[in-house]
């Protein structure tokens, strides 16, 4: 990755808004827009590049196709259709599969060598799609995962505490999605743990409490959804803080879609959310946590769904 080129395959919502924070941070030096509307996305690109003169780099912003994705670092994969209201991710599967594939196949096409990182819902059963369609190794192909789930259950603890998010240390795991949990036993503050908080805040704190947080983390995406249609400033700077861990090579643990292989006691052969070590290679390693006995349940219960789910999609 002498260059930092990042494609991004769909500019819709959640890959414009993805491209506008790789701006605003100046996290690259190369965007490329891609999408089967080629008018949208050229209109997209001049209209980014209108803000360069305030950006905190120099950068190059253009339109594309999958030809431009041959020396990419990165391409990000953010196409596909919305979720509707009321509609579960999973209910997304068998219309998103079908792009997924396609998107792939063009790149893969193009001489593609670098990592794909998916956004598209169903994330996880969609990372395996896009890994099955690529031919790349496991460590190449990573989904958004649980990581704007996590950052959900940072802001939702900060307010709860009165502590600044970025002291927050835990994790959503398992599915993006209804079978996701939050990780408890490895939730810390300040390198306290989380338990030890409420424990000495007993009059304000409460066990009880902990479940209606996880349940606003875990239906935040459908109250969004039903208010504006659509989620994505959250999902836009999730996938620039994945982005920025593997172009710096920065070995920083986030909590992302990646292929399980045997680390947990799960199904070996599927992606979902677990803590990784992420640098320039993708997937440095993934990060076993000990979780209890309630918590490694629900990790089991969220694979076999996501694995019921990938059973059912046709790899021909």
């Amino acid at each position: 990755m002498e260059k930092s080129k990042v494609a991004i395959v769909g500019t819709g919502f959640v890959g414009m808004s993805y491209a506008y924070a790789l701006l605003n941070q100046g996290a690259v030096e190369e965007i490329v827009l891609i999408d089967i509307d080629t008018k949208k996305a050229e209109g997209e690109a001049m209209d980014l590049n209108h803000g360069l003169a305030f950006a905190p780099r120099k950068m190059s912003i253009k339109s594309g196709t999958y030809a431009d994705t041959k020396d990419a670092g990165i391409v990000v994969i953010t196409a596909g259709v919305n979720q509707k209201d009321g509609e579960t991710r999973i209910d997304l599967l068998n219309r998103n599969a079908g792009i997924v594939r396609g998107v792939v196949r063009g790149v893969m096409q193009a001489g593609f060598d670098g990592i794909l990182l998916v956004a598209s819902n169903p994330v996880d059963i969609l990372t395996y799609v896009a890994w099955k369609e690529s031919g790349l190794p496991t460590h190449r192909v990573i989904g958004s995962g649980t990581s704007l789930d996590t950052a959900r259950l940072r802001f939702e603890i900060s307010q709860y505490i009165q502590i600044d998010v970025r002291n927050i240390h835990a994790y959503i795991l398992g599915e993006h999605g209804d079978s996701e949990f939050v990780c408890w036993s490895n939730a810390f503050v300040g390198g306290k743990p989380f338990k030890d908080v409420i424990e000495a805040k007993e009059a304000e704190i409460s066990f009880s409490d902990l479940d209606a947080i996880y349940k606003r983390v875990k239906n935040a995406a459908y109250e969004i959804i039903s208010r504006k249609r659509a989620t994505y400033y959250g999902i836009g700077m999730a996938l620039v803080r994945i982005t920025s861990a593997i172009l710096n090579n920065e070995n920083r643990i986030l909590p992302i879609s990646v292929y399980n292989g045997g680390v947990y006691d799960i199904d070996p052969d599927l992606f979902i959310g677990l803590p990784a070590i992420v640098n320039r290679d993708g997937v440095h390693r993934v990060v076993k946590l000990n979780l209890d006995l309630a918590e490694a349940e629900k990790l089991a219960n969220s694979a076999k769904i996501l694995k019921a789910n990938i059973q059912s999609i046709a790899f021909n």
